[in-house]
């Protein structure tokens, strides 16, 4: 990996921690890093949950690092360098094959491209110091690595129309209220409580856990009709959950129930 991203195992899930004081920005060796942690934790069959949170105590992820991008001599070595990372912005924002959940614990401000690698997760804690905000407009350019194309699905499209063009700060307590962090804690609270949650999810089915992923995202926007008949057997639109119907461990969670005792889970 790099000194800028730290990647630990414990157990099931695999915890990604941004390094790069002070602000955490991203630049092509992180988001390559991001990226490599990302795909590991979804070819290790051992892992089933993934944690992104930051060091240090007041920013959790500044984004874009502008800085590098204003030594850029033209438009077109900014953009290329901005996607040159596999997974999208900061290795993860167009990773779309991932199958494996993975939690945003945010330990302080989420400027940009930090706000944007937290619409790419799955749930998200943070705490009660934290503010998200896209602040692109007044830069000369859109919040497109999930920005436009999240917000107006995460909140309200009022709310997130607003957000994008004033680019003012939100608050945790917000951001709770409509429903985009799961919980605001203290911070010393944070990182106990988003492996807590890890910890719950890795317990699940292996295959279910990664049909979920594959199911949700794709019929969210469907009509009701069609997002039930992609989840019927047979139905070649998801593999995983296809496989997952088929698998031992479709058979194993019933039998464990009836008999009293935890599944034991094969992945398969």
């Amino acid at each position: 990996m790099t000194d800028h991203v730290r990647v630990q195992q414990n157990g099931k899930v695999l915890e990604i921690t941004l390094n790069r004081p002070p602000a955490n920005a991203i630049n092509q060796e992180v988001a390559r890093a991001i990226h490599n942690a990302l795909r590991q934790l979804q070819d290790d069959p051992q892992l089933q949950c993934g944690i992104v949170t930051a060091t240090g105590e007041k920013i959790f992820c500044a984004g874009w690092d502008l800085k590098a991008m204003a030594d850029m001599e033209t438009n077109q070595q900014a953009l290329a360098d901005s996607l040159a990372s596999p997974g999208g912005f900061a290795g993860m924002t167009e990773f779309w094959d991932l199958r494996k959940p993975v939690i945003a614990a945010v330990n302080g401000i989420a400027v940009g491209g930090g706000f944007e690698i937290c619409l790419a997760c799955d749930i998200v804690v943070c705490v009660d110091s934290a503010e998200f905000f896209l602040p692109e407009l007044h830069r000369g350019f859109l919040p497109d690595a999930g920005g436009v194309q999240h917000l107006p699905r995460k909140f309200p499209y009022n709310v997130a129309i607003e957000l994008l063009l004033t680019g003012r700060r939100m608050p945790a307590t917000e951001a709770r209220h409509w429903g985009f962090v799961h919980e605001v804690l203290p911070p010393e609270n944070l990182l106990s409580r988003a492996r807590q949650l890890a910890e719950e999810i890795a317990n699940a089915a292996p295959l279910a856990l990664q049909a979920l992923k594959e199911v949700v995202p794709n019929i969210y926007s469907l009509p009701i009709e069609d997002a039930f008949a992609a989840t019927k057997p047979g139905n070649k639109a998801f593999p995983v959950y296809q496989k997952m119907l088929l698998s031992e461990d479709f058979m194993e969670g019933a039998r464990a129930f009836a008999e009293k005792r935890p599944p034991n889970w094969k992945g398969g």
